[in-house]
């Protein structure tokens, strides 16, 4: 479905990625893995057309989405959960989830029996939530796009153990659902858990990708460059 080719990305005169691939099929999880700094969320700027990339190649289902702007990008079916959640301040939790749906499977009943915690606050404001609450309105705001294929950057950082349980149990309910997944987070023992294959990178470059099985058989892999 998603396919990334020889993406090439920069920030003025700063290059950042020099010819990542990846690529994530209908109900696949795939992790995109590498320590801060190394171009993960580059890439998925790249994607969405928040930052046009200076070579290489973006698509879904072989439509050319390449530099497209991020509306184009939701509409070929993407939706983002992006680092920071970002939800509208000034919103319920029900206006956030209404600003961007779509009709499909995924509806307020149903984000709702996902995050039950958000049906309890649906009329609080965004920044009456907390981090965690945050990052379930993020979740649930994506899915109200039915999209296709989401996509989390930094899908746990900087919460409590017990919402990182609840988030890590969610995407594990979605790939049972069927939805592909491409997911950034540090937490490589709870992505192995329901994660399909990873793709790791150094410095915007792609220095190794493989299963859950490989991955897990070799540990090096996490000595070496997922390791602070």
């Amino acid at each position: 479905m998603l396919s990334v080719e020889h993406l090439e990305a920069a920030y003025g005169e700063s290059r950042i990625l020099f010819g990542i691939d990846l690529a994530v099929a209908d109900g696949e999880v795939v992790t995109l893995l590498g320590r801060n700094g190394m171009g993960k969320t580059t890439t998925v700027k790249s994607i969405f057309g928040l930052l046009k990339p200076r070579a290489g190649r973006v698509s879904v289902d072989g439509a050319d989405l390449t530099g497209a702007d991020p509306h184009r990008v939701a509409q070929a079916g993407l939706g983002l959960v992006p680092e920071g959640r970002q939800v509208f301040p000034t919103l319920s939790v029900e206006e956030n989830l209404r600003a961007t749906a779509r009709p499909g499977k995924w509806d307020l009943a149903k984000i709702y029996a996902l995050f039950p915690r958000l049906a309890e606050r649906r009329r609080n404001m965004g920044t009456q939530l907390s981090g965690g609450e945050q990052q379930m309105l993020a979740i649930g705001r994506a899915l109200m796009t039915n999209p296709r294929l989401i996509v989390l950057d930094e899908a746990t950082e900087g919460l409590a153990p017990l919402i990182r349980a609840d988030i890590w149990a969610c995407l594990a309910r979605l790939k049972a659902e069927g939805e592909a997944i491409l997911v950034i987070d540090k937490n490589v023992d709870a992505l192995t858990r329901f994660a399909d294959r990873h793709v790791v990178i150094e410095k915007g470059r792609v220095v190794w990708t493989g299963t859950t099985a490989e991955i897990l058989a070799t540990p090096e892999v996490k000595d070496r460059f997922l390791h602070v």
